[in-house]
This record gives C-alpha cells, sequence and structure tokens, in this order.
C-alpha cells in the first residue's frame, strides 16, 4: 500500500508555532506504530495557504497523485488540514476515497 501523508499551515502565526512540523512529528510515529515505512518523499505540504480555499498548490498535486494512483491512502492529523469548510472536507475525502478505491482495483487486476 502506497501512503501519503498531507499536512497544511495557514497564517503567519502557525508558521511561528511551527504547525506544519508538530503534524511532521506526530504522522511518523502513527506510521511507527503500524509498522508502515515513512518515506519524505510522499509528504505533501501546503506552507502559508488558507484551508478556505480549495486552490493551493500542496493540495492541487495531492488530488493529482490521487487521481493517477499514485497513492492508495491520505494521512494527515485532522481533517481540518485539507480544508476548513465541513462541506469542502468531506467534498475532498469523497475525490480521495474514489481516487483510493480505483487505484486499489486496478492493482488487484
Amino acid at each position: 500500500m502506497r501512503r501519503a501523508v498531507y499536512v497544511r499551515g495557514s497564517t503567519q502565526r502557525q508558521a511561528q508555532m511551527q504547525t506544519i512540523e508538530q503534524q511532521l512529528e506526530r504522522l511518523p510515529s502513527h506510521f511507527q506504530l503500524h509498522g508502515w515505512e515513512w518515506r519524505d518523499d510522499c509528504v505533501i505540504r501546503s506552507d502559508g495557504y488558507s484551508g478556505a480555499s480549495l486552490k493551493r498548490p500542496g493540495l492541487d498535486r495531492l488530488r493529482d497523485h490521487v487521481s493517477q494512483a499514485h497513492f492508495d491512502r491520505v494521512l494527515m492529523t485532522a481533517p481540518d488540514r485539507l480544508a476548513r469548510k465541513y462541506v469542502h472536507q468531506m467534498l475532498l475525502i469523497e475525490e480521495l476515497e474514489k481516487g483510493a478505491a480505483s487505484s486499489s482495483s486496478s492493482s488487484d487486476q
């Protein structure tokens, strides 16, 4: 199974508090707990972009990778890292689930 990690920090204050770094401290231990391999090249970052917008280079890259079946699973510390609004979170989660489902069905063949 190929896993991606998505991290986002939007404001200057969050950047000063090292929110992305805090996310990146938590996620490798989760990988280790499950016996998964951590790969830095699977970390997709959205530094300095608000979760209010769905137009973010890191999020666009994640969506492209999932649609091209590069990843079967995407991990993040909280759904609000995807988007601030619940309706946007659900839209993105549905899109990511569809991408993961098509990835796993094509790898089953």
